[in-house]
Parts: C-alpha cells; structure tokens; sequence
C-alpha cells in the first residue's frame, strides 16, 4: 500500500509533511541571506584591502566556530530545537547588521568579528535543523528531504551570488546587508509556525555525566563502522578544499584573467551541478544505497578541482558544475544516512561531531593556504586538493547498503 502510494506522489516525498514544507520555505530565506552574504563579504574585503589572504581568512573564519560545535550540538539537543531556529535566526540578524556600521578597511577587524558570531550561529542552527528533520519525517522520505533541502540550497546559489554582487557593485555592500537581514527576519516567522512533535529531551539519567553527554556524537560515529570510515573520507576531502578556497580569487584573476566579482558568476556555475545533483540524489539512493552514492560523489568532486590548473573559463565552469554535483552527492548521502542510523535525541551532537570532521581540518588548512599563497603557486594546491580526494577514496567502506536501523536508532514502521 505504501510503495503504490509512493508511486502515485508527484515531486519529493518528502513534502507530504506539512511542517516539513514550511521548514523548507523558511529555508529559502535563509539561503538567500547565506548566499548573498559570505560571497559579498569576501570581495568586499578583497577590495578593501587588496589582500587575497584577508580575503581567503574570510572562508577561514566561517570554520573556527568548529571548534565550538560539540558544545552547541549538545545545546541542540536539550532544547526545542523549533524555538532555538527561531530565535538564533532573529539573533544573526541583529549582528548582521551591525556590519552597516563598517565603511573602510579599519572596520576589517569587525568584519571578522561578525563572521565568527554568523558561523557560529549557524553551527547551532544546523545541529537544530537536521533533528528537527529527523523529527519531521519518516526513515523512508530523509533522502528525499535531505535532497531538496540541497536543491533549495544550491538553487538560490544560482541567483543569491547575481543578485548580492548586483547590489554590491550598484548600491555597496550595506544594501547586501539590508537584504540578508530581512531574510533572516522572514525564515524566523516562518519556523515559528512549523507545528512538530518533538522527541523529547533526553533525562539527566540517559544523559550520564557532563562529559559524557559531550562526546556522545562522536563516540556514536566511531563505534559505527560504516559512518566512522565515511567520516574519515569526507574529513579527509572536504578538508583538503580549504586549500582551494584560497587558491580562488588567484584562478579568477591570474588563471583567468578577470575581475573579483567574477566569483558570483563561477559561484552560480557550480550551483547548476548542485542543483542536478540534490535532485537526482534521492533516485539513487534509494537505488544504490548511501555509501556508493558518496564515494561517486567524492569522485566526481576529485575530478571537477583539475582543471581549475587551466586558463580556459569553459574548463574552469565545467570543473566547477562537477564539484558542485560531487559534494551534493556526498553530503546528502552522509548525512541521510548518519539521521536514519542515529536515535533522535543525539542528532544535534552527531551533526556537531560531523561538523568538526568537517570544518576544523578546511579551515586550518584554509589558513594554511592563505598564509603561503604568496609564495607558491596557486595551481599547486589544487592538485594537492585533487590528489587527496582521491587517496582518501582507498578508505571507504566495502558494500553499498547498510542496515536499515541501527541499534539505539529510532525506527519508522
């Protein structure tokens, strides 16, 4: 009965869920507001100061609240996880636009300053928003959430990039400011009309001690095998892209001759193979299972960095259309997989512990980057990105599907 539903459904099904489609609508604004934003402030920066490493400590910055990430999964996972949305996006929209007060270079430090608050914010936001999915939606729709919660992501990649460098170049960066703002303003009216049964809290008694509470995320990932190897494959390759995050602005200006706001365009670009790929990912998942459709991800991502080393803007946009589809891919799988094989109540500090696998080697690596750009050539570090995705694909687990419920998992009939 269920599959001929299912068969019946048009678009994903993940949108039979009420609460599920107004998440996403507030989705959309907080894509436009991150899209329009941290692109903005990277060019502005770059312009102000001339510097591309000023710059590349832009993308640098948005990983040092990593660090913080087991801490703000836990806060995640103790509160309602609808009402921390909603206020943490009423939040960053008050720091967002302190930056309007910002008009020279001696305001960079400031500008740093509130980048470090916004990733922060949205280190806890998505610890929030991936246990509140899991709230949302049974076991047999995630991927098809997951998937279009990536495609509303990279779809506004298409034009959040345009329309913030539009504004930038016409009116400066305060009217950027001004539309992120408000964004964050609508998607907190928005999630505070989501109505969800939230799984509860977890006792002082389930909890155990402080530390253990901590670093329960991370001991649930390494006690896996299936997710601890997938971990170490994604830590591996998406660290390894913090050296292209600096090697940016050079490919555009030195590979390719062409202004910094070039980088909206290239952006939007690689939200063309983002998009395809959050839509077709349910398809395959559902068809090859989690695992082999992220090591294809990450191959494809593998592939795409190589011809950044040209000077042909066709070349670079193609590369760039695959890395956009290889990490899609590779996300949307890991992380529809880490929410079917893990309880409830421990998401948040599961997504957190991803989130520092993550993040915390691509940024160190980022300011790694942006400390020796000037001294080596750019071209380098992709092939070094390249090559690493690549070994790191020697790790990957054997087989294609995995148990359809974990032990601890909170399973759907």
């Amino acid at each position: 009965m269920t599959t001929r539903t299912h068969r019946r459904t048009r678009g994903p099904l993940a949108l039979q869920s009420p609460g599920f489609r107004r998440l996403t609508s507030a989705w959309v604004f907080t894509n436009i507001a991150d899209s329009a934003l941290y692109l903005m402030l990277a060019v502005w920066v770059k312009d102000l100061t001339g510097s591309d490493s000023a710059a590349g400590v832009v993308f640098a910055m948005l990983g040092v609240p990593a660090l913080l990430a087991p801490f703000l999964g836990q806060v995640a996972d103790r509160v309602s996880r609808k009402w921390l949305l909603v206020l943490a996006n009423l939040a960053v929209a008050v720091v967002v636009c302190t930056i309007l007060l910002v008009d020279s270079a001696a305001g960079l430090s400031w500008i740093y300053a509130v980048v470090l608050v916004y990733a922060t914010v949205a280190y806890l936001t998505a610890a929030a928003q991936t246990g509140l999915v899991r709230d949302l939606l049974p076991d047999e729709h995630l991927a098809s959430g997951n998937g279009l919660l990536s495609s509303v992501d990279q779809s506004l990649r298409l034009v959040s990039p345009l329309v913030g460098t539009a504004l930038y170049a016409v009116w400066g960066p305060h009217a950027v400011v001004i539309l992120t703002a408000v964004a964050f303003l609508v998607a907190a009216g928005l999630l505070a009309t989501v109505k969800v049964l939230e799984s509860p809290p977890e006792t002082a008694e389930e909890r155990g001690s402080y530390w253990t509470e901590l670093t329960a995320g991370f001991r649930h990932l390494a006690a896996n095998p299936v997710l601890s190897r997938l971990t170490l494959v994604i830590a591996i390759t998406f660290g390894a892209t913090g050296l292209v995050n600096v090697a940016v602005f050079p490919i555009i200006e030195q590979g390719l001759g062409l202004p910094t706001e070039a980088l909206g365009p290239l952006v939007a670009v690689q939200g063309i193979g983002a998009v395809i790929a959050g839509l077709t990912a349910a398809a395959v998942i559902n068809r090859r299972g989690e695992v082999w459709t992220f090591g294809a991800g990450v191959l494809i991502l593998a592939i795409g960095l190589i011809p950044g080393v040209t000077t042909s803007l066709v070349a670079v946009g193609a590369g760039l259309a695959a890395i956009g589809f290889g990490v899609t891919w590779s996300v949307i799988s890991f992380i529809t997989l880490r929410q079917r094989l893990t309880p409830a109540r421990l998401q948040g500090r599961t997504g957190a512990a991803t989130a520092i696998a993550i993040n915390l080697p691509q940024t160190v690596l980022t300011f790694l980057a942006a400390a020796i750009i000037g001294t080596i050539d750019y071209r380098l570090l992709i092939i070094v990105t390249a090559v690493a995705a690549l070994a790191s694909l020697l790790l990957m687990p054997r087989g294609s599907t995995v148990s359809q419920t974990a032990p601890g998992a909170d399973a759907t009939p």
